[in-house]
């Protein structure tokens, strides 16, 4: 380990479920250029919504000093989240600061790619970028418009798309949340539209992240009803999973046309075997993508707190969690999953302020 005395698997901590630390995901902003009903929906996030003060962001040797104290822990696997992360400037600064991290195994980025052209791709690969994550909900433009609440074309996307294929990265995934009575009839022309492409199409779960996107259970179209879609079409064959505690559900055409990948953190919620944290782009660290509040990381850097101080303050924290909200969502009795349950989701960290 480059900034760590080496620790062997043992010593490194769990949390009060026995649950690792092994994924970081990084908020670079909370900006972004679309305003997606599931996210960042226009009447909420609207001309009056404030954005954090530039100035309060975590300034990028910072970011790249967490990371230190995150992989002594044993994070192997960052990404780069938003916002948009792409509006963040020099970002490819970050990325070259944080593949040299020795211990890191994956360095990722989820985009809109409304701004990823061939030549960002190509800069953000030659930094360290790894594998892409693109967010495409609709190809057909009006249920686009209706999803992503913005005048932008879809074109655009698409377009990032194929500069993402010819970059070179080892991996790119779409990933398409699916809403009933929104864009469920858009599961085919997605899955016809990807088959063959080289990228893979991830398929997940409306979930009641945040506090404004109406989610109620009504609108969830399940793993199972997404799969029997598809399977209708294209039969589909099981693969294994590629690691312990991957999130999607892993599946093939039977045909060779490729794979598929289903997240389902409603219907099958998976936090069992949840092994990531999330650092907001003002320094906050969440150990759950549904909770109420952080823990506020930026001070102790700002105070001068070394290495050591850094790891064993972060180890001491995910040694005291014990989050499983999807399982708990699961156990309520089926009446309490509306947008109208206010008194549990009221306070829920915005899924904007710490990525997806």
């Amino acid at each position: 380990m480059s900034a760590a005395t080496p620790q062997s698997a043992n010593s490194l901590p769990r949390d009060r479920r026995g649950r690792p630390l092994r994924d970081l995901r990084v908020s670079v902003t909370d900006r972004c250029n679309f305003r997606c009903n599931y996210c960042m929906p226009r009447d909420a996030f609207g001309r009056g919504h404030r954005f954090l003060p530039k100035r309060e962001l975590l300034r990028f040797e910072e970011i790249e000093t967490l990371a230190r104290a995150f992989t002594g822990l044993g994070v192997h696997k960052i990404r780069l989240t938003g916002g948009e992360p792409l509006l963040r400037n020099d970002l490819e600064d970050l990325v070259a600061r944080l593949a040299q991290l020795d211990e890191l195994d994956d360095l990722a980025l989820t985009t809109n790619a409304s701004l990823l052209t061939r030549a960002r791709a190509d800069s953000l690969r030659r930094a360290g970028i790894r594998r892409v994550n693109i967010s495409l909900d609709a190809l057909d433009e009006r249920v686009y418009r209706q999803i992503n609440q913005i005048d932008s074309p879809l074109g655009d996307v698409l377009s990032g798309i194929e500069h993402a294929l010819g970059a070179g990265f080892d991996a790119v995934k779409i990933n398409m949340v699916v809403q009933k009575g929104v864009n469920d009839g858009e599961i085919l022309p997605m899955a016809r539209r990807f088959r063959g492409s080289g990228a893979i199409l991830r398929f997940i779960e409306f979930m009641d992240v945040g506090n404004h996107n109406r989610w109620s259970l009504g609108r969830v179209c399940t793993a199972r009803e997404i799969l029997e879609t598809i399977a209708a079409a294209h039969p589909l064959e099981a693969l294994e999973a590629n690691h312990r505690g991957e999130v999607a559900k892993r599946w093939r055409y039977a045909d060779g046309g490729g794979e598929i990948g289903v997240i389902a953190s409603v219907s099958e919620p998976f936090c069992g075997g949840c092994a990531r944290a999330r650092l907001s782009a003002i320094g906050e660290l969440y150990t759950c993508l549904f909770a109420v509040s952080g823990f506020d990381l930026r001070k102790w850097l700002r105070a001068g707190l070394g290495a050591e101080e850094l790891r064993a303050r972060i180890g001491a924290l995910w040694r005291g969690r014990r989050d499983q909200y999807s399982v708990e969502r699961l156990s309520q009795p089926r009446t309490a999953h509306s947008g109208a349950d206010a008194a549990q989701n009221s306070q829920k960290v915005e899924m904007s302020y710490i990525g997806g």
